[in-house]
């Protein structure tokens, strides 16, 4: 595995096992660092993934297998598809919490956790497979992409535990842990059709918008305009430099 890689798959793994668990609000306000998130969040869209969701798209088109041909036109479909699926996913933990706390019965909760669960953990994989990618890009690029996805990963944590509580302590985060090294691995091993990837990429974007949009963005009520902006402008203004 490459340096930059296999660094960056550990670093990453560590905010799922580790770092998550840090009491981030006794040291700085939920509402800014919340508000920073999303701002570095949103940089990160604009900047990375609607522009890598584009490559996808050229990429697709000029596929010669005859399935991924068939979504030549589609490769924003599949990530509403993707944001549609997770919402689905978040709905579903929603009520599963609230049946527990009327009724004080988890059997929901416990299914719709390894489902959701299941989610996350092949985007996870996905992520630490196109580690791989990384070799060739500067020291700076590295650690803006760790910054991007080390965020969204924290805020992540902090839905899974908001909704699953001592289940995604117990279970969870070492799950989430192990699947960005076991993808990172599978990406020095297995070599996958470019197209393939990028179309599974996709689907998972609309998992990644979906959680900036919900959890990144908070409302007026719990937001500061302030620190969204400089998370926004700082992360665009790094971007473009490098």
């Amino acid at each position: 595995m490459s340096g930059p890689g296999f660094a960056l798959a550990v670093g990453l793994s560590f905010v799922h096992a580790f770092v998550s668990k840090l009491n981030v609000v006794s040291f700085i306000p939920e509402f800014r660092w919340m508000s920073f998130a999303g701002g570095v969040s949103i940089g990160y869209v604009f900047l990375e993934i609607f522009p890598e969701l584009s490559h996808a798209q050229e990429v697709v088109e000029h596929s010669q297998g005859a399935i991924i041909a068939y979504f030549e036109n589609h490769v924003y479909l599949l990530s509403l598809l993707g944001l549609l699926v997770f919402y689905g996913l978040d709905i579903l933990a929603l009520k599963a919490r609230q049946q527990r706390i009327k009724s004080g019965y988890g059997g929901m909760q416990h299914t719709v956790f390894w489902i959701h669960l299941a989610a996350f953990t092949v985007l996870n994989a996905i992520v630490g497979y196109l580690l791989q990618e990384l070799a060739n890009h500067t020291l700076v690029q590295c650690l803006l992409f760790f910054a991007a996805v080390a965020l969204h990963f924290f805020v992540v944590d902090h839905g899974m535990r908001e909704h699953y509580q001592s289940l995604y302590d117990k279970y969870g985060r070492w799950v989430l842990t192990a699947a960005v090294m076991i993808g990172a691995i599978a990406g020095q091993i297995f070599h996958f059709n470019e197209a393939s990837i990028l179309m599974i990429w996709s689907f998972l974007a609309g998992s990644i918008i979906l959680n900036i949009l919900k959890r990144e963005l908070p409302d007026e009520q719990k937001s500061c305009f302030g620190s969204f902006t400089v998370g926004a402008g700082l992360y665009t203004i790094l971007l473009l430099l490098v």
